[in-house]
């Protein structure tokens, strides 16, 4: 019977592949599972730090040898060492979450390639199939078995994401495509390398649906050249110790990683935890917004992760569960695998996905996929450190591993394509986002401009880097005031690039975005959003004659010209000469309440970081400036004023609402910033919630702490000076809904909602 695409499935679903616990492998393939019981120290962190060392020389490799842009500036790859039956060894510092998808790939090789057409010394594997383990389509896997004396002793894998692999749109970011149909091709694992030669049939049925074959085949070659590194330094390494000897390294690590894990897991409560977003636009012309969900659950030593209430899937935002699993792997590894480096396969024994299937993030075949790591499957990362950090906040020594949302929480995509400056076409996506920003930690300011924290390693590429590979011509490139959310610890900011076309005549645009209308980098504990993501595009505009007066514009708004409001998903729209396009990305996440924050650091913040406005230092932070000096007795009173504001607001549903008294009673344990379990008066097993400030009762436990808060409903506006007017992209109304203690007025928490969504109910512990 001929097998399809369509029969991968999950557990005989179409949502994509999970594992089975005990892997079904063809006898006749012998797994290397000997390892020897003793071993010393020294020898130990020699071969750990060599598989380390073999594992970031394989990415170094695909990186210097690739031609792509993708790969020497968009970092847009990572390598990965694996035992033999699938378990995480090391995965590289590069864009994480491609190897979060790795273990289902080799997984399902071992069970469904190991009879036909088996896997022997010298095969690789390629594969980009998201129903099997891809985060898109344009991610390619190369997929190595490493043999020891005759038995399958581990693997060595990579994923480059390829230039176009087929589809509608140039690139293979389809953002119209309404299935899989519609885009580019799907390879389930094949073997492309046998006997270590390539098999050109399949390498020809591979290239057969790019625009760029030769650009795709030369990232293909680095994949290989890539594993071959990876797989001679491991043979190396068992030749001189020994096949039971770096076997029990591979162990060691992994059983140290789960040690560590539980300890961690040992120190914190049993609860649930859960983060609500938005995704806006999921095709050309739609206005809705789409609510993305992430529950978390304690339970003993495992954690249970689900999206339940996560909208359908519909368009081409949506993502497989592959995506979404690898998504919050990233955010795992960097909240509570961090010094395991990059050795999270211990911690995945304990952890579980839970997957509510035809969903966005879960979506079922032949949904449309090819823009998941701009949607999706960022959706899917960012609110997973928000319920991992307040899942560890209440453990003093984990609460310095905290770190709100990062910029770029959702991607926002120009798509270019036309004719270069050698008259070759092109066709690609402007990478500055990667810029990024990072979020604000427990006790310290985000970092402006630090990257992505899902690509440790990433960087900006030159601007000149840029405009030598595409005919760009960049007007600047710089940070934005007031990006960085408000809070105690303000987030990093985001920037701005603008460009126009040069050595050309025109270049054809798609754009491809979210978080326009509403933030998606959200606060923590009371932090502030960070600011959404703009296109500006003035038409017709006067850039030639300033080019002749040797002016340089210093922003796009001092430009005469024809201002043009872009759709989300707006296509086929030309840039022409004297067209200026700028691109601004999301800023970072706050920690905590703003009027917390030091006096002295908003005014730095104001006067020498430039990244903070004179009136959000004002309207947010409750700081006078006058001239370039702190007004400290004008900010004490209007801190003062604002505080007794915030005690006073009250809701329509919180008509009877009454305060809470002050608890005496002894802390159980700190669950935020500004939220504590404390003993219920009466003695016995009850427990509520208070202001960890003054001690202001606020519930019990079993009820939202949010309804004994005094609550305020603001618009989207006010959740950051850069959040314009949503009505351009939406139809439905958001709102910033603040929490504050009635007692004190000290900021609790915030919410970015549809106005018509419930209250989320963010924290659960059981106690």
């Amino acid at each position: 019977m001929r097998e399809t695409i369509a029969t991968i499935r999950l557990d005989g679903r179409q949502g994509g592949y999970v594992p089975p616990k005990v892997l079904k492998i063809d006898p006749r393939l012998k797994l290397h599972q000997g390892a020897r019981h003793k071993l010393d120290p020294i020898t130990f962190e020699v071969i750990r730090h060599s598989l380390w060392n073999i594992n970031e020389e394989h990415g170094a490799t695909i990186q210097r040898l690739s031609g792509s842009p993708v790969a020497m500036y968009a970092l847009d790859l990572n390598p990965s060492i694996l035992t033999e039956n699938g378990e995480f060894v090391f995965f590289g510092p590069y864009m994480q979450y491609m190897s979060g998808v790795t273990d289902t790939q080799v997984k399902w090789i071992l069970e469904n390639r190991s009879a036909n057409p088996g896997i022997r010394d010298g095969d690789m594997f390629l594969a980009n199939d998201p129903w099997v383990g891809a985060a898109h389509q344009q991610d390619v896997m190369l997929i190595c078995p490493v043999f020891h004396e005759g038995s399958l002793f581990c693997w060595v894998t990579n994923c480059l994401h390829q230039y176009d692999i087929g589809g509608i749109t140039p690139s293979s970011f389809c953002p119209s495509a309404e299935s899989a149909f519609e885009e580019g091709i799907l390879i389930p694992p094949v073997k492309i390398v046998e006997n270590g030669e390539i098999r050109k049939d399949i390498e020809d049925l591979y290239l057969r649906s790019s625009r760029k074959p030769d650009a795709v085949a030369l990232d293909f070659r680095a994949q290989l050249a890539g594993n071959l590194t990876a797989k001679e330094r491991i043979e190396a390494l068992l030749k001189r110790y020994g096949g039971d000897v770096v076997k029990a390294v591979m162990r060691k690590i992994l059983d140290d990683g789960e040690r560590a894990f539980l300890e961690k897991m040992a120190r914190l409560p049993d609860g649930t935890w859960r983060d609500r977003t938005y995704v806006e636009c999921c095709r050309p012309g739609d206005r809705n917004v789409h609510r993305v969900q992430i529950i978390l659950h304690k339970r003993g030593n495992t954690l249970v992760f689900e999206n339940e209430g996560t909208a359908a899937q519909d368009g081409a935002m949506n993502a497989t569960y592959s995506g979404w699993r690898g998504s919050i792997m990233v955010a795992l590894n960097q909240l509570l695998c961090w010094d395991q480096y990059f050795a999270i396969g211990g911690a995945l024994r304990h952890v579980e996905f839970n997957p509510t299937l035809g969903t966005m993030n879960c979506a079922t075949f032949p949904a449309s996929v090819s823009t998941a790591p701009v949607q999706a499957m960022e959706i899917s990362l960012y609110p997973a450190y928000n319920v991992l950090s307040k899942m560890i906040y209440g453990d003093v020594r984990m609460r310095q591993d905290i770190m709100c949302i990062g910029g770029t929480s959702q991607w926002p995509a120009t798509i270019f394509r036309g004719t270069d400056q050698w008259g070759d076409a092109f066709g690609y996506l402007l990478v500055d986002p990667i810029g990024g920003a990072i979020g604000a930690f427990a006790a310290a300011d985000g970092i402006s401009t630090g990257g992505q924290s899902r690509t440790p390693i990433c960087k900006l590429p030159n601007i000149e880097h840029t405009e030598q590979t595409f005919p760009l011509l960049f007007l600047y490139r710089k940070e934005v005031v007031d990006s960085g959310g408000a809070g105690q610890f303000r987030g990093g900011m985001s920037a701005e690039s603008c460009f126009i076309p040069h050595g050309t005549h025109n270049i054809t645009h798609d754009t491809l975005s979210s978080g326009n209308a509403m933030p998606t980098s959200s606060g923590m504990m009371g932090g502030y959003p960070g600011s959404v993501n703009v296109f500006k595009f003035t038409k017709g505009s006067d850039i030639e004659q300033r080019f002749e007066r040797a002016e340089m514009p210093a922003d796009i708004g001092q430009l005469q010209g024809e201002p043009v409001t872009l759709g989300l998903r707006q296509q086929n729209f030309l840039q022409q000469r004297q067209d200026v396009y700028s691109v601004i990305w999301t800023g970072a996440g706050g920690f905590g309440d703003p009027l917390e924050r030091d006096p002295r650091a908003v005014l730095e913040d104001v006067v020498d970081n430039l990244a903070v406005s004179r009136a959000a230092a004002k309207s947010i932070y409750g700081v006078v400036i006058k001239g370039d000096a702190l007004d400290q007795l004008a900010t004490d009173r209007l801190r003062a004023k604002m505080r007794q504001t915030r005690k006073a607001q009250r809701h329509s549903s919180q008509k009877d609402f009454k305060p809470g008294a002050t608890l005496a009673t002894a802390v159980v344990r700190q669950v935020t910033a500004k939220l504590t379990v404390r003993k219920a008066p009466q003695g016995g097993r009850i427990k509520r919630w208070s202001c960890a400030a003054c001690s202001t009762d606020l519930g019990p436990i079993s009820a939202n702490y949010k309804l004994g808060c005094a609550r305020s409903d603001e618009p989207i506006t006010s959740s950051n000076p850069n959040v314009g007017d949503w009505k351009r992209y939406i139809d439905q109304k958001p709102v910033f809904r603040q929490f504050f203690c009635p007692g004190c007025g000290s900021l609790i928490e915030n919410e970015i909602a549809r106005w018509d969504d419930p209250l989320l109910v963010d924290v659960e512990v059981r106690l």
